[in-house]
């Protein structure tokens, strides 16, 4: 008895199915946590009262923590709402997704100086998080 290796068509196109709804729920799940940590990043740099930390002086936004705060947070919300987006399968999801990925990935550089392999992972993250999106987020196929 000879047995077929190559599968079918349908094999194929349920393990796409598959890959491409764990891609969009990696990626979806990626903005939502990273979203989340820059909430909580604006939290603490609106409560904090004391000096600035010595490493932040000559820091990207300045020397205001009020300026991060305020923009970790404008970032937290828009990578929040693309992750509900994506996680509920909007078309326009995918596009939205783009620029919170982009975003996700220009903040991280802004740390790079202070944490460069936190933010070399948060940038290969966003990277992953775009190839999800670009390779798995457009319109399902018409079988």
């Amino acid at each position: 008895m000879a047995t077929n290796i190559t599968g079918t068509g349908d094999d194929y196109a349920q393990g796409y199915e598959t890959g491409r709804s764990g891609w969009l729920f990696f990626a979806g799940t990626v903005l939502g946590l990273a979203g989340l940590m820059r909430i909580i990043d604006a939290i603490w740099a609106f409560r904090y009262n004391g000096q600035i930390p010595d490493n932040l002086q000559d820091g990207v936004l300045g020397d205001s923590l009020t300026g991060y705060g305020w923009t970790w947070l404008i970032v937290g919300i828009i990578l929040v709402v693309s992750s509900f987006l994506i996680l509920s399968r909007s078309q326009i999801a995918r596009w939205v997704g783009y620029i919170a990925a982009v975003i996700l990935g220009l903040s991280a550089m802004t740390w790079m100086p202070y944490y460069p392999v936190w933010s070399l992972t948060y940038v290969g993250i966003a990277v992953l998080t775009f190839y999800a999106l670009a390779r798995y987020g457009g319109r399902e196929q018409l079988a």
